[in-house]
């Protein structure tokens, strides 16, 4: 294990200031700080906020894995960093304090992609990855069915959604709900008094001609939110568990009926499902009883693990040093739309670590940064 890969991960591409330090495969720490109830005023994720919750937050997270996992700063192979997608200015902080740290420690600096490290950090839990891996990632942000022959050069997408992603339909019918944010939660709590098949609400892009593995829940939301209208208009009590139970059926059944369908057809035998909304309790259950029939075995991250994190960070940058991929230089930045199909973001320079021609001045400095 000592000669496994210690890598230090930062994640902030939204509201959570994740920090995880893993070597290898093991998990060592995963400290996150999150800024969740300070949106919740607003209904949703101010962006200036958070970039200012992760710049408050950000040395005293790595403080604290540094010290929850027992190593040292001066320890670590390499630290990975969040480089895109996610909110720019929230990104910016991250890949800024990781540029930091690896300069003044003297370590290389990777910059992966946001949703490669959502399917990496199954490692933490379930062993390597199989080869290839059929992923089904859903959050807030992102609906997406992705094949990955290798997680740190070749991730491929099959599908994804041509509107609202998954946990942005929750948060925005638990608005209409009254339920507060995020609605994800609050959801999938309410939906387990309630009856899934009590209303037929519409499973979007189902057709056959429909695109196979695209999704689409705009529609969907717009539905729930007029039948709510309804009711309200006519004077009458709204059903909210009901409500809650029949839209989260809807989302779940598409989600896993699509996912299942593209490892039949890609000749896949497993399916990993990540994402802040593979916390999702009947999101699970209809995966595994779906997965059971068709002979496919299901990998779920423990939900702690599927909504942002820094673990899945420093996951992805350790099997970069493991692999012997290159390092990103110095130019590296924040990019808001980073393709999925770029798992890291190598430098110019291919070499695995960095070779340091700078003044004096920060020569002295590192010294008085770590001990």
């Amino acid at each position: 294990m000592a000669d496994e890969p210690l890598v230090l991960g930062i994640e902030t591409s939204c509201d959570e200031t994740g920090v995880g330090i893993v070597r290898g495969t093991t998990l060592l720490a995963d400290a996150v700080a999150s800024s969740v109830d300070t949106h919740a005023r607003f209904g949703g994720v101010v962006p200036e906020i958070a970039s200012r919750a992760h710049l408050e937050a950000m040395v005293p997270t790595i403080e604290r894995a540094l010290k929850t996992a027992g190593v040292s700063a001066r320890d670590l192979d390499g630290i990975a960093v969040t480089a895109g997608p996610g909110l720019a200015g929230a990104l910016l902080v991250g890949v800024s304090a990781a540029k930091a740290y690896a300069y003044a420690l003297n370590k290389p600096l990777y910059g992966v992609n946001h949703l490669a490290s959502h399917i990496c950090v199954d490692q933490l839990e379930h062993g390597p990855l199989p080869e290839p891996t059929m992923a089904l990632l859903v959050s807030g942000g992102h609906s997406s069915l992705l094949l990955a022959p290798d997680i740190t050069s070749d991730v491929r997408p099959l599908g994804a959604t041509i509107d609202d992603a998954a946990g942005e339909a929750f948060d925005k019918i638990a608005r209409v709900l009254d339920l507060g944010f995020p609605g994800g939660p609050v959801i999938d709590r309410l939906a387990k008094e309630g009856d899934p098949k009590a209303i037929a609400f519409p499973r979007g892009l189902s057709g056959s001609r429909d695109p196979a593995y695209d999704f689409s829940f705009s529609g969907l939301k717009t539905s729930v939110a007029r039948w709510i209208e309804a009711k309200r208009a006519a004077g009458e009590e709204v059903p909210v568990r009901d409500v809650a139970a029949s839209f989260q059926e809807a989302v779940v059944d598409v989600l896993t009926r699509k996912a299942v369908r593209a490892c039949k057809d890609e000749g896949v035998d497993h399916l990993m499902i990540g994402g802040g909304v593979a916390a999702n309790s009947r999101l699970r259950a209809l995966a595994q009883e779906r997965c059971e029939r068709a002979g496919i075995r299901l990998r779920v991250p423990r939900p702690g693990l599927c909504t942002d994190n820094g673990a899945m960070v420093a996951a992805l940058g350790a099997e970069m040093v493991a692999r012997n991929r290159p390092a990103s230089d110095w130019e590296l930045s924040a990019d808001s739309s980073l393709p999925v199909t770029d798992p890291h973001v190598p430098g110019a320079q291919h070499g695995h670590g960095h070779t340091h021609d700078h003044d004096h001045v920060h020569e002295i400095s590192k010294d008085n940064l770590y001990s």
